[in-house]
């Protein structure tokens, strides 16, 4: 015969108690057989919670990972009140004529402390009127960060600077929640993306994951986390910088978020004059940190940025910047072309540039001078193109030469 299956333990454990707690029998005493541990037979059933009992339920749901307490919620109007925006009123537009001398006294400015680079600072001013972001890829000791820096000081924007590490998270850009024991609540501790100029530097050896926690406040200027949104301090920019000769430990920036960027520049070395005039600076001014004049405000650079927006653009011009991005997506070197996005980066960087020239109105040579850098960062190249070591910025060139110019532009004086 098969012998029966003992009973569980607990079983036995359970009917052993309730036998213990009925009335013992005549002539027993408590010296007898062992108490059963009812103590572990309670633990067992405490694991097993009832469908009757919902607060025990509620105890052992599991929490989705990250999700908060209901009771450590706070209301949505009372998280927001760390935020510390641009408290001044906001200003009329101002007329292109001054946003041009303006534009002009922060480069001038800027040039005390960075020499050599008056192209890509020109370059990176516009951008940054034009209420866009930038990409400096070039190699390090060109003075990126600290043309970041100053060009922060100029427009008088809180800076702070990210150093992105592969071990960087995305909690460590926008923030987390953290628990206040005075309080008896989570509080959100805002991270180093709540500035007015954020540079992250070495972009590109932070992982995609920590890389994307970016695209939001790129977008659209807020970020959100544990799904609330908390807006940034306008004016926001974004200026990041890769480094483009070493692979080992680094990510390439997805093409989602190099279309982000308004421009991508390149520092290039500086001439001979140029670096004697760097070492000169250097001992002049006796100190490791340079320092430059402000010369706006973030009020006042918004009311710059509002008057960019009056800058008169000829229809031909548009018709120029659709042409040049639509024969990038035609070309045989070319696997994914400029999308609408770039024709648009390229009107918007070109009348930013016009207006810091003293114009209020953009010809094709500004279209011209900026779709390198405006769209070189924007194309994918076939497979066979990037073995051959094509070069997006000499196709761009290619392209600009053969898209025909319109034979005129027609300024219209009266509604610029």
């Amino acid at each position: 015969m098969v012998p029966a299956r003992p009973a569980r333990r607990d079983h036995r454990c359970r009917a052993e108690a309730t036998a213990w707690l009925r009335a013992p029998p005549p002539g027993s005493s408590r010296l007898g057989p062992r108490r059963p541990c009812r103590r572990r037979c309670r633990a067992r059933r405490a694991r097993r919670p009832s469908l009757d009992d919902p607060h025990a339920q509620r105890r052992r749901a599991p929490q989705r990972c990250g999700a908060l307490p209901e009771h450590a919620r706070i209301p949505s109007q009372d998280r927001r009140t760390f935020l510390v925006t641009d408290t001044d009123d906001a200003l009329e537009p101002y007329a292109p004529a001054q946003v041009g001398e303006l534009a002009r006294r922060i480069l001038d400015e800027i040039g005390t402390v960075v020499i050599g680079q008056e192209g890509p600072l020109r370059l990176a001013l516009a951008a940054i009127l034009a209420g866009g972001h930038v990409l400096f890829e070039d190699v390090p000791g060109l003075g990126k960060t600290l043309a970041a820096r100053s060009l922060a000081q100029a427009s008088g924007l809180a800076f702070r600077r990210l150093q992105c590490t592969p071990d960087l998270l995305p909690s460590d850009i926008t923030g987390s929640y953290v628990y206040a024991p005075d309080a008896g609540t989570f509080q959100f501790r805002p991270g180093p993306v709540f500035t007015g100029l954020l540079l992250a530097d070495e972009l590109n050896r932070t992982a995609p994951k920590t890389q994307s926690a970016l695209l939001e406040a790129m977008a659209e200027g807020q970020v959100t986390v544990e799904g609330d949104s908390f807006p940034l301090p306008q004016p926001f920019h974004l200026i990041a910088t890769a480094n483009p000769i070493e692979y080992e430990g680094t990510y390439a920036l997805p093409e989602a978020q190099l279309d982000r960027f308004l421009v991508r520049l390149s520092v290039g070395y500086p001439d001979r004059a140029g670096e004697e005039r760097i070492l000169q600076n250097r001992i002049d001014r006796r100190t490791e940190v340079a320092h430059v004049a402000q010369v706006v405000d973030p009020a006042r650079l918004r009311a710059m940025q509002a008057g960019v927006e009056r800058v008169h653009v000829d229809p031909d011009v548009l018709r120029y910047c659709v042409d040049l991005a639509a024969a990038t997506r035609t070309d045989l070197s070319v696997e994914v072309g400029a999308s609408p996005r770039g024709s648009q980066a390229l009107m918007l960087v070109a009348r930013a540039v016009a207006v810091i020239d003293g114009r209020d109105y953009i010809t094709p040579d500004d279209i011209k001078r900026v779709a390198v850098p405006v769209l070189a960062h924007r194309l994918t190249l076939t497979p066979s193109a990037w073995a051959n070591g094509t070069d997006p910025a000499r196709v761009v060139e290619a392209i600009v030469a053969s898209v025909a110019v319109p034979p005129s532009m027609a300024r219209a004086g009266s509604s610029s």
